[in-house]
């Protein structure tokens, strides 16, 4: 199934970049340790701790400090969607914390980071920012682009063999 590519508000831009390098990272360990196309569980460690620490951790933050605080002055956080996205960030952080912290080497654990990752990321881009651009007036959405950082450049092993 193809999707058009996502107008986004200007603002939120910033995020959806950090979104692109997330699927480029989600990518990389759906392929950790597969054959044919396997990618070295240590590169994908390595590539992992170098998103999470130049921006993956941050971006978690500015979404859930930043952009939901300000979502819930224009509309209801109980929606499940809004509940889902948090509880997949606390999935997501502790997986990252078992391959990068914990040195965890198991490919199923690498997958199971890939597939909630990916899916985390187009939720949030098809579901959760369409809600925020539909709630927020455009003077509060530029405000808010004010606040988010721009990503560090893609990983090294982008949707390519080594």
């Amino acid at each position: 199934m193809e999707h058009s590519p996502i107008k986004r508000h200007p603002s939120l831009q910033p995020l959806s970049r950090h979104h692109f390098h997330g699927l480029v990272i989600a990518q990389n360990l759906l392929r950790a340790g597969t054959e044919p196309d396997s990618l070295a569980i240590p590169d994908v460690r390595s590539d992992l701790a170098e998103f999470w620490s130049s921006g993956g951790r941050d971006h978690f933050r500015e979404e859930e400090e930043i952009l939901l605080p300000a979502y819930s002055r224009y509309a209801p956080l109980d929606r499940p969607e809004i509940s889902e996205m948090l509880m997949e960030h606390i999935r997501i952080r502790s997986l990252v914390d078992q391959i990068v912290n914990r040195q965890v080497d198991n490919e199923t654990v690498m997958h199971e980071l890939g597939v909630l990752l990916r899916d985390h990321i187009r939720k949030e881009e098809r579901v959760i920012f369409p809600l925020i651009e539909a709630a927020l007036p455009t003077d509060e959405l530029e405000r808010l682009g004010t606040q988010f950082s721009d990503p560090t450049p893609t990983p090294r092993k982008s949707f390519h063999r080594p």
